[in-house]
């Protein structure tokens, strides 16, 4: 599950915490594997600043799942601090953990923090990135970058440090992309990170693995299919029907009518999905509930996965998106419960 949150923003910030941590362990008593909270400064609809604050809050409450931000927005982080964190978490967890990183996309989020003009934001990704593995080291170093000092200092006998080193000595990284020729997807293969693919039409999809094999392989790697995760939006009832009518009225509906529909169309990220003849300006709920979400029955829902799949190829984990279903939640947390239960086992 990816929580994004694409919650109201009539939400407060509490609502907003509590339905988060309440998916976050209802997914885990569902059977999911992996629970992703985005991290956004100034969106109302994307409403998480800190989602470290809801990983804390599910740690001691979930036993199985996966836990992990998506993504920590690096040029907004002292990487020195954020190695900490993260390394404390991972031992909260026992593991349970993988950091989502990103290069931050709105502006606002970045003046906030003092900068004015993005174009170093990748650049300082990686360097971000380049401190926190010295840090999960654990040996000493001073390392003054183009954006950031740091160092990890020698340990006084005296004052016998905490450990400071992230769970099983690794912290597995994921990159989020959306775009055709994704530089996310370029930089994952490059790295070996793991590619995180937000669903935009078939196409866009196999143009995300190429990229990211193709760096792969280039860089002397081995990508692997079971690597990949693809999100979607997806909604289960008992009848197709029902299925339709809480997706288009419900959350899902209300996210894509009033916040995401508008943004892909002004970015153009409906033109793979368009069949000849259409523009976005004819897309709506109801093609939308054909072509892009997977809406119905555990048995519909299954057969449009298996479909999808056969044109686009095979994928490791399938991320669904989060909605405010907060209102009513049962049947959104049914939903859930047969994704991983009627669909899940049967999809493989």
């Amino acid at each position: 599950m990816f929580f994004t949150p694409f919650m109201s923003p009539r939400r407060t910030a509490k609502q907003v915490f509590s339905w988060a941590v309440d998916q976050a362990i209802h997914a885990d008593q569902s059977g999911l594997t992996e629970f992703w909270i985005g991290e956004h400064a100034t969106q109302a609809w994307e409403s998480v600043p800190n989602p470290e604050l809801v990983i804390a809050a599910a740690a001691l409450q979930t036993e199985q799942i996966t836990l992990a931000p998506g993504a920590h927005l690096l040029p907004y982080h002292q990487p020195g601090s954020l190695a900490i964190q993260i390394g404390w978490l991972t031992q909260i967890l026992e593991g349970r953990y993988i950091l989502g990183v990103g290069a931050g996309a709105f502006p606002g989020d970045a003046l906030l923090r003092g900068i004015r003009d993005m174009k170093n934001n990748h650049r300082m990704v990686a360097e971000s990135i380049e401190i926190m593995e010295k840090i999960w080291a654990g040996e000493p170093f001073w390392f003054e970058g183009e954006f950031w000092n740091a160092g990890y200092p020698e340990e006084d006998p005296a004052h016998p440090w905490r450990n400071m080193l992230p769970w099983g000595g690794k912290v597995p990284i994921g990159v989020t992309g959306l775009s055709m020729n994704s530089p996310s997807m370029r930089f994952a293969g490059q790295r070996g990170y793991l590619p995180v693919s937000v669903y935009s039409g078939v196409d866009a999809l196999n143009n995300h693995w190429e990229t990211y094999s193709t760096a792969a392989v280039a860089a002397g790697r081995t990508p692997r299919r079971a690597d990949h995760r693809v999100v979607r939006d997806v909604l289960i009832a008992d009848t197709d029907d029902e299925a339709r009518r809480l997706a288009k009225e419900g959350g899902m509906g209300h996210a894509w009518q009033e916040y995401l529909l508008p943004i892909y169309q002004h970015h153009n990220l409906l033109d793979t999905m368009l069949t000849p003849g259409m523009t976005s300006g004819d897309v709506d709920l109801d093609w939308l509930c054909d072509n892009v979400w997977v809406v119905g029955s555990a048995e519909t829902v299954l057969e449009k996965l298996r479909a999808w799949r056969e044109v686009n190829g095979e994928f490791g984990t399938l991320m669904i998106y989060n909605h405010d279903y907060s209102d009513d939640p049962a049947p959104w947390k049914e939903s859930m419960r047969r994704l991983a239960h009627e669909v899940g086992p049967k999809l493989g």
